[in-house]
């Protein structure tokens, strides 16, 4: 079986012109190695860094499974605004998003933080209790740079092994051999 990796971020990115070149960059290069190493992608099915994330994992192949806070199509594109283009397929929880965070979470065998806030935060926090293996691109800011920091501060032994690095495949790399998987067969 395939491993599934769930891309977590800042969603408040939106605009693509209003991303930096280099954090673009990065984004783009977490979806292309996600693709690359034959992993499914799982994100929240919002916007910003997770969509540009699964619109080049997309368009290299990879498979994206959205996990919507709403109940229905309607509801996740005209009441959360959230787009459908870069997904192949997509659950509507109806749990809004801090029940999505959960169901999100427990849906993967690997968590990779690009950047995030408060949302990120709270998916970090879920992935960390629930002992997930946890990938930080750093170099991205929020939680992915801060994670270190959170880990000192508020120490917990839940059994989660955090990994971070500047490079997209480094990271998936590292993340994949925490669950004693490989690339070469396909994460899982």
């Amino acid at each position: 079986m395939k491993s599934k990796v769930g891309v977590m971020g800042s969603a408040g990115d939106t605009l693509p012109e209003g991303v930096p070149e280099e954090l673009r960059a990065k984004a783009e290069g977490l979806g292309r190695a996600v693709a690359a190493r034959g992993l499914v992608l799982l994100t929240g099915a919002t916007t910003g860094l997770p969509d540009l994330v699964a619109g080049a994992a997309r368009a290299a192949g990879a498979l994206h499974v959205g996990v919507s806070p709403a109940a229905s199509e309607r509801e996740h594109t005209q009441v959360f605004q959230y787009p459908t283009d870069n997904c192949d397929l997509i659950v509507y929880t109806g749990f809004g998003l801090k029940g999505r965070n959960v169901v999100l979470v427990r849906s993967c065998d690997v968590v990779v933080f690009v950047r995030g806030s408060m949302g990120a935060l709270n998916e970090f926090t879920i992935a960390h209790d629930e002992g997930r293996v946890i990938g930080c691109l750093t170099g991205t800011g929020g939680v992915a740079d801060e994670a270190p920091y959170l880990l000192r501060a508020f120490p917990k032994d839940a059994g989660a092994r955090v990994f971070c690095d500047d490079d997209p495949a480094r990271l998936l790399d590292a993340c994949l051999g925490a669950l004693g998987r490989t690339a070469a067969d396909g994460g899982g």
